[in-house]
This record gives C-alpha cells, structure tokens and sequence, in this order.
C-alpha cells in the first residue's frame, strides 16, 4: 500500500504551490479534486495546465492515484443529467491524460441523492453507472463509485448490490471508512465486504454517529488506523490509502492545509508502523 493525500483538502492553493508541499511532506500519490470551486476545477484545466500539472507530478515523483470528480448520478432533470454525465466523462478522459505509467487511471465519484432516494432510484443510478463504467472502460480507465453519508449511497449492502448486479469490471469502489463509521458500521462488519471492490480509498478521522458527527483530520481523533490497515491488509488490499481533509475540517478559524496535510500523514505513517502492514516506500 502507499499514501496519497487529495487536494480537496486544499480548497485555496494553486496547485504548483500543492504538489511540491505534499511531496515534501512524503506522500506518494497525489488524488486531484476537481471539482467546481477548487483550483483544478475541470473547467479550468486547459492544455497547458494539464501539462504543467503532469510535468509537476514527474519532477516531484508523484503518481497520480486518483481523479476527484464528485457529481451527482441522481438528477432528474434529462439537461442537468446530461450536463453531469459529461463532466464525469470529461473527468475521466483528464485521469488517463495524466494517469502515471504503470498505474491504473481512476476516477472517484459520489453518486449523489437524497439519503431516502434509493429505493426509487437506485435502477436508474445503476443504469448511469454502468453507462460511465462503459465509457471508462473504453479508455481502460475505472470509475470507483463511493458510498457517502446523507447521500442514496451509503451503506455497504447499497455498495455490493451495485457491484453485484452491474458485474461490470470497469466499476469499482471508492472506499472512505469514514461514512460508515459515523453511521455505526465497523472495521470487522466493512472491510472483509468492501475491500476485495476497492480501487481507491479515502480515510478521514471522525467521532459522533450521523447527523451529530464530526470529522477530523487523521491524527486528531479516536478512529483505529492500526486495526484499519491490519484489516485491510489481510483483506488484500494493495492500492492507495489516500488522506481527505473534510470541509468541516478546512471550516474551522486557523486552517492551516500544510498542517493538517502533514499531521495526516504521519499518523498514517506511525499506523503502518504500528499494523505491520506493508507500506511501500
């Protein structure tokens, strides 16, 4: 396993001014957020910025780990669902520009919705994905869907019935432990179930159960990172363990993403230490 920090935790950097911090600190990937609002949202990166960005990646050894493309699956409206489904496209056509060689392009998306949407919605939500799951495929890129807290998607039994019933190789999971832990839903209970789907994680800290939760960065809070990565190790899992700061995080007075983005890491660093988990250097 490796470390990879996403840069949604750094709403307000540039990102020539991201990557070599994050290199610094010791990361080995780096996760894109691009969504509306953040430095690298899609819109914004034209052809000399993608360059720029893959020349930043190889000059501070960098592997990209993922695309943070986070759009809803759920609209019902035909023009804003269509609008959606093309940034997603867009968004994975950007991860295999800037994929690193010999790692796969990966795209991580919430699916969106209402947390009492599901049952409506949860044919139509498979059908869109495995539609984007076509399209990644056809790029021999993956299109990790993530189960999120207050969304349709967002319980482990949702995750596999898609998994399941799409059988799509080209669709896999975005794993982030954090939404299932604030919902009461262990490490023993998810990751012997979600772990073998996994392409991608993400791990926050958290504490409190759902809706009267709080997120942390890793390192200031309660959450078992060594029994989290011994879990996910004899789970087989071998990809990124990637480090988010939440909004509710970067909310507080005195932020500071440098900070928190190294506090992540080497709480990360010290649990690998601790699990015996191997952590590729």
């Amino acid at each position: 396993m490796r470390i990879s920090y996403c840069t949604w935790g750094m709403m307000k950097v540039d990102i020539e001014q991201a990557i070599p911090a994050i290199a610094k600190i010791g990361y080995h990937g780096i996760e894109l957020a691009v969504t509306p609002g953040w430095p690298t949202d899609l819109v914004t990166l034209d052809a000399p910025k993608r360059k720029l960005i893959r020349q930043l990646l190889s000059d501070y050894t960098l592997t990209l780990s993922a695309v943070a493309g986070h759009t809803s699956f759920c609209e019902d409206d035909s023009t804003r669902n269509n609008t959606n489904m093309q940034r997603l496209r867009d968004s994975l056509t950007l991860a295999v520009e800037l994929a690193t060689p010999g790692n796969p392009a990966i795209l991580c998306s919430l699916l969106g919705g209402g947390i009492d949407e599901w049952e409506t919605k949860k044919e139509l939500i498979a059908e869109r994905v495995y539609n984007l799951g076509e399209y990644a495929a056809s790029l021999d890129a993956i299109l990790a869907v993530e189960p999120h807290s207050g969304t349709a998607f967002d319980t482990p039994q949702k995750a596999l019935w898609l998994i399941k019933k799409l059988g799509h190789p080209a669709v896999r999971i975005n794993f982030d432990i954090s939404h299932f832990d604030i919902i009461g839903i262990g490490i023993d209970e998810c990751v012997p179930a979600i772990a073998p789907w996994s392409v991608h994680t993400h791990v926050k800290d958290q504490r409190g159960i759902y809706p009267k939760h709080e997120f942390l960065t890793p390192g200031s809070g309660p959450f078992n990172f060594v029994h989290f990565l011994s879990a996910m190790h004899q789970a087989g899992y071998t990809g990124f363990i990637g480090m988010e700061v939440s909004v509710m995080v970067q909310r507080k007075p005195g932020y500071d993403p440098f900070v928190d983005a190294a506090l992540g890491y080497y709480a990360l660093v010290h649990a690998f230490n601790e699990s015996g988990a191997p952590l590729e250097r």
